[in-house]
């Protein structure tokens, strides 16, 4: 195993614990980047399908591929649907993010779907609202969900009114902040640097470590300002995307080629 590099039972229990954990989004399904990844420091691969059109087929390639890399791929998944959860889990995926998440029953319903699948339907209503389980299935259910993640996006005020009982609801591992959607919804549109969208993720992240949950955010920009969201409070960084850094350093080496010839 490379150093940075882990597998999913490890990942689960640095976020919980709150040990920084890094990754970054990977959006290409070519074979050539799991290679080109490999040994650049990361602990785990952000696998984006809110955004970014994957197939299914193409997403559980590149979910095998990482994992078999000791990259846990971590899944977000199009809305809060369990049967989207459910489906990305059967393709590979270590963990599910779940967009914009704003209510308690949206996160009991992705738990459900994470951590307590292969439930369904009635016996899993039940199952979520307490009913006490055969000995050896609570065991199996255990034991299928000690490794994977669950994940919610924070990325609104609504979401964060709800954050105390959101970060109360079992089966979950970590919060994630989505700047964009987050400063939009206080008013600042992409205001990264303003106090109040400082501040609200700084709320964020110091409530779900004290919850013991991850805190987390997909972020960009440089180094210095990555390094601020740790520091306010944040354990698990998504850095960048693949585009944006072969657009990024493309754009800067193309530059320093003009330059030489002026």
């Amino acid at each position: 195993m490379d150093a940075g590099e882990m597998d999913r039972t490890l990942l689960r229990k640095k976020l919980l614990a709150g040990e920084r954990i890094f990754g970054t989004l990977i959006v290409s399904p070519s074979p050539r980047w799991p290679k080109a990844v490999r040994g650049c420091g990361l602990d785990f691969v952000f696998i984006d399908t809110e955004h970014i059109a994957l197939d299914r087929a193409q997403l559980s390639w590149m979910c095998v591929t990482y994992h078999a890399m000791d990259l846990p791929p971590l899944v977000r998944i199009p809305s809060p649907d369990p049967c989207a959860a459910s489906g990305v889990l059967d393709g590979g995926a270590t963990g599910v993010i779940a967009p914009y998440v704003e209510t308690v029953e949206q996160v009991r319903s992705m738990a459900g779907a994470v951590k307590r699948s292969p439930l369904k339907g009635q016996r899993l209503r039940r199952a979520l609202d307490g009913e006490k389980m055969e000995p050896e299935l609570d065991a199996y259910l255990n034991e299928i969900a000690k490794d994977r993640i669950l994940i919610v996006n924070i990325e609104s005020v609504p979401a964060m009114d709800a954050l105390d009982e959101i970060l109360a609801v079992p089966g979950l591992d970590g919060v994630l902040v989505g700047p964009h959607d987050l400063s939009c919804s206080l008013g600042l549109p992409e205001r990264y640097d303003h106090p109040d969208f400082l501040a609200a993720c700084e709320t964020i992240f110091y409530k779900a470590r004290a919850a013991g949950v991850g805190a987390g955010i997909h972020f960009w920009g440089d180094p210095e300002e990555q390094a601020r969201m740790l520091k306010l409070g944040a354990n698990m960084l998504i850095h960048s995307a693949d585009v944006m850094l072969f657009r990024k350093h493309l754009s800067a080496e193309i530059q320093a080629i003009k330059d030489h010839l002026s």
